[in-house]
């Protein structure tokens, strides 16, 4: 399938995954260091450290992500120390020179790849470094923690480093990924705590420590704001909210929900909600039921929980499939399958590049899976259009990986499902792992 693809689209080198990290090169680590307070003093940008008396390299951080202003917080907390990163291979597309220079890790998304635990491994045991990952491996939906690997501990006694937990607060609500833009005025703060010394790395069991971890990395953007009294004042507030609450909690009727601006409403009830500039909830034609989008939220999960475990989980439909090539290149369009989601886990299939194509992932190898809100390619215009596929228009996708291909799907005919398909492959990673170790 490459090679006749190459033969077509001049497609450059693929990435090499096997290229050892470097440290970060010094010219490029003391430019980051210029540009970064031009993205985090003008949200505050404040770091309490926590326990961290005598911290030297290597350690892990282990970090929340809610926006871009994350990566300038982090430059912040290390400087002038270097540190290596661990990025989704989609940030590399056209910048991977300056992403090597920089010492980063690339890694596909929700793929289990000891190449990527090598590398790690290499920065910390080897090059003594500092290694910053972000253990959800994407975006916080709704401002709260999403699960973890629970191979964290393992690793910390692998490597033998202390570990510190970089929690950011402000950084979600200043740029949600369902309506990243305009920014909201928000100001950003984080703790920067030590959470296992190097002495513990040695003594506690990899058990103990990943209980650590699970104990400290939490987090509540919207609990945060409300006890501060916080206001966000912004007209979009809860613009596009709908992308992550799509069910009603009133009617129970899924993907009726849409919104605009403050206000949230479902289409098939007319119940209507206005969020008020701290965050809360407050149905405008009835009784409140979630004040708090993360309640709602949780509600949600709890829902697909029970539909999973009822047997009752499925979804299909025809998807737009675009394929991450090379860092040249960038994604581009491979053609229409049909995506079936459920016990088996996710399987694409189709006509890809005119030839038959298959790819399954089967739900106990998945954790979780990466979805995009809104997103815009990043390929060839030119080759886009060859398909009839407007270059610029924005779809929600999901993030399907292979240890060495990447493909963005995009449901063509289901809308404003990717949140339930999110929450889905996690319990049906739940479900399937437990119905398997009680055979």
């Amino acid at each position: 399938m490459i090679t006749r693809f190459k033969h077509i689209t001049g497609a450059g080198k693929k990435f090499d995954n096997k290229q050892r990290p470097q440290k970060p090169n010094i010219g490029w680590h003391l430019l980051t260091g210029l540009v970064a307070p031009f993205l985090y003093v003008p949200v505050g940008g404040k770091i309490k450290r926590i326990d961290c008396e005598g911290l030297k390299p290597p350690y892990l951080v282990l970090s929340n992500h809610g926006s871009l202003v994350d990566f300038a917080m982090a430059v912040k907390a290390q400087f002038p120390r270097r540190q290596n990163y661990v990025s989704a291979i989609d940030e590399f597309v056209a910048r991977e020179f300056m992403f090597r220079e920089l010492g980063m890790i690339y890694k596909r998304k929700f793929t289990n790849d000891i190449t990527v635990v090598r590398h790690i491994a290499h920065v910390l045991m080897k090059n003594k470094n500092i290694l910053t990952l972000y253990p959800e491996a994407r975006f916080s939906l709704i401002g709260v923690n999403e699960r973890i690997d629970n191979a964290l501990g393992k690793l910390v006694k692998m490597a033998k480093c202390p570990v510190v937990v970089f929690i950011m607060h402000g950084n979600f609500l200043r740029s949600p990924q369902w309506n990243k833009h305009p920014y909201r005025k928000v100001r950003v703060e984080a703790e920067h705590r030590q959470i296992v010394t190097r002495e513990e790395a040695l003594t506690l069991s990899a058990e103990e420590i990943q209980a650590r971890i699970e104990k400290f990395f939490v987090y509540n953007d919207y609990e945060w704001q409300y006890e501060n009294k916080i206001e966000i004042k912004s007209k979009a507030r809860a613009h596009n909210l709908h992308k992550v609450l799509y069910q009603c909690p009133h009617c129970k009727k899924e993907f009726s929900t849409y919104s605009r601006n403050t206000k949230i409403w479902c289409e098939e009830c007319g119940k209507v909600w206005e969020m008020d500039t701290y965050g809360r909830l407050h149905c405008e034609n009835g009784e409140d039921i979630f004040t708090s989008p993360v309640d709602w939220y949780n509600w949600e999960r709890e829902n697909v929980r029970k539909e999973v475990r009822s047997g009752n989980y499925h979804f299909e439909d025809e998807v737009r499939v675009d394929h991450l090539v090379c860092s040249r290149q960038g994604y581009v369009p491979a053609g229409t399958a049909k995506l079936t989601h459920g016990y088996d886990g996710f399987t694409l299939e189709g006509t890809l590049y005119d030839k038959p194509f298959h790819l399954s992932r089967p739900c106990e190898t998945m954790i979780s899976c990466h979805i995009e809100y809104g997103y815009k390619h990043r390929g060839s215009n030119r080759l886009f259009r060859k398909t009839g596929w407007d270059p610029k228009e924005r779809r929600d996708t999901i993030d399907l990986c292979t240890l060495d291909e990447s493909y963005f799907v995009s449901p063509m005919n289901a809308k404003n499902v990717i949140t339930k398909i999110h929450l889905a492959t996690e319990e049906l990673h739940d479900y399937i792992t437990e119905q398997k170790n009680n055979q």
